[in-house]
Formats: structure tokens, sequence, C-alpha cells
């Protein structure tokens, strides 16, 4: 069943008609967002529609079914939906990555390089015991750096990392390469260099 629309909104986004469309029809293009020359792709929609985002959970776990990790690390903000939605699934335990600051206990910290600047993600210290298999999700997977970041922070807290769940990928950015071979990465639609999604199901 697809999410009402209301039409009076000015602006207001449609979603598909259709429950089995593509996924990539509920993720709404907004040009301009944050700043000029950026084309922003938002999430919402699919979050807000109930057979549309099962759907996408679904896919998101598909590749980590068979063996499932025992812990999933969300990363600040988006993430923890995505994280959630998947911990809840397999009965895993659910980690947060934070912005500084905001954990109230001791923690594991991570500072790395943005395009301008320097930020950092935190998690708490002495909740699991180290040597856990913890799988790493995020909405989007585009330069890689935070997606890299939580994956140090992770190994930092004796982890092994299973895999990353993305629900989009922006491949021209360049994020799969970043993060490196060797450790499964698994996004549900990806947007190639011309704005193209595939991977809709």
């Amino acid at each position: 069943m697809t999410a009402p629309h209301d039409a009076t909104i000015p602006g207001a986004f449609a979603p598909p008609t259709e429950p089995g469309a593509p996924l990539s029809a509920w993720v709404r293009a907004v040009p301009d967002w944050p700043q000029s020359g950026v084309l922003f792709r938002d999430l919402t929609p699919l979050w807000a529609d109930g057979g549309a985002w099962a759907r996408c959970v679904a896919e998101l776990a598909r590749p980590f079914d068979a063996a499932p990790p025992e812990l999933v690390l969300g990363i600040e903000a988006r993430g923890f939906i995505v994280a959630a939605a998947l911990a809840s699934r397999w009965g895993a335990g659910l980690l947060l990555a934070r912005k500084p600051g905001k954990l109230p206990a001791a923690v594991q910290r991570e500072d790395y390089q943005l395009e301008y600047g320097t930020a950092a993600m935190e998690s708490h210290r002495g909740l699991v015991r180290p040597g856990r298999r913890v799988l790493i999700a995020d909405d989007v997977l585009a330069t890689g750096g935070t997606a890299f970041a939580a994956l140090d922070l992770a190994r930092g807290l004796g982890l092994t990392a299973a895999g990353f769940a993305f629900v989009l990928e922006i491949e021209p950015l360049g994020g799969r390469a970043r993060i490196g071979d060797g450790i499964p990465i698994h996004a549900v639609i990806a947007y190639d260099a011309a704005g193209q999604a595939r991977g809709n199901v």
C-alpha cells in the first residue's frame, strides 16, 4: 500500500502508485540543496511508505541474511534509521556512531578529514565484548570518508567488520574505492555519473 499524497501542498512529492515500482521512484531529487550545485537525494518519501521501506530493508539485508552480524553500527544521523531496522530484523545489537559530546559515558573517538576541515565520531566503550562481527550502516555512500572513519571506530572498539550496507551509493564520488577491498559493500540503489539509478528492486 502506498503512502497518501496531499496534492494541496505546493511542491509535494508524488510517490509511485504501484507498490512494486522500483525503489528509486521513492527517492526525491532536490536540486541545489543544501547548497547551490548539489543534487540531494531525499529518502524521507521512502521511509514514509511502509511497504517500500520494508522492501528496502529486505534488500539491504539480503547479502548478510545467511550469516547475520552480531551488531549493527549506525552512523549519525540518518544511518540510525537504517541500522535500527537491520538490527531488529536479525535480533542484533545496535551501536551508535555519534557526533562528539552526545554520549554520556567513556567513548572511543575517531577523528577524520572532510573536504573542508575535520570531523569526529564517537561510540561508547565497554558495551560489547571485542571480536564480535559488526555491520556498518548508513543512508548514503558518497566520498566514503565517513564510512571509512566508522570502520576505524569499529576496529578501535575491537570489533570485526562484517560489511557495509547503504540505501544509496553515488558512484562518481568514489566511496567504494575509499573503503577499499576485502569488506563487502552493499548498496540497494546506485546512481551513475549520468544520475541514472540502477539496482532497482
